[in-house]
């Protein structure tokens, strides 16, 4: 009878629970809407004779993000049965963080060094790194469609993209 448990176990899937998902996405959601109250109170939650102030509004969305996800905290760490349940399996949420890992840095690229560099460096990456394609191809093809992305926005139609806290576009005058 062993046998069968420990085949039976080995057959079953492994991976993040429904219920350890809905708690770590609850108590993100509790830390962004703690993030807004904080804020909202800097800036002011009170009603004056002339309307609200500026953190009013904030301060109840933010407080409402609390309590729902409170509320969704308490009912996941409730229900054992969500403990069973697999919600993700590991190999499918590697390949999840294997494209939101390098897009989140991506966002981060633009903002300190340009959408036009960050985003050729970009475009290389994953050619290499997921399409398996030469170094040389993936550069070029990266420096190529962000070379054109540029003469198209900041020569022809004169539309100005962000260029970075640290702008390496600045060593050609731009």
């Amino acid at each position: 009878m062993e046998e069968k448990d420990s085949s039976a176990a080995a057959e079953r899937p492994s991976g993040l629970s429904t219920r350890a998902a809905e708690i770590a996405i609850a108590l993100f959601m509790m830390l962004l809407g703690g993030l807004v109250v904080y804020d909202s109170l800097r800036l002011g939650v009170r009603w004056l004779s002339d309307g609200p102030q500026a953190g009013y509004f904030p301060f109840y969305i933010g407080l409402f993000i609390c309590i729902s996800s409170a509320v969704t905290l308490v009912q996941a760490m409730l229900n054992k049965a969500a403990a069973k349940k697999i919600f993700v399996e590991w190999g499918q949420l590697k390949l999840v963080l294997m494209v939101l890992i390098p897009a989140a840095l991506f966002v981060l690229g633009i903002q300190l060094i340009g959408i036009y560099v960050a985003s050729a460096v970009y475009i290389a990456v994953f050619m290499i790194w997921l399409g398996k394609y030469g170094w040389l191809k993936s550069v070029v093809v990266g420096v190529a469609v962000s070379v054109t992305v540029f003469v198209a926005f900041e020569i022809w139609f004169k539309v100005l993209l962000y260029k970075g806290l640290y702008n390496p576009l600045a060593l050609i005058g731009y």
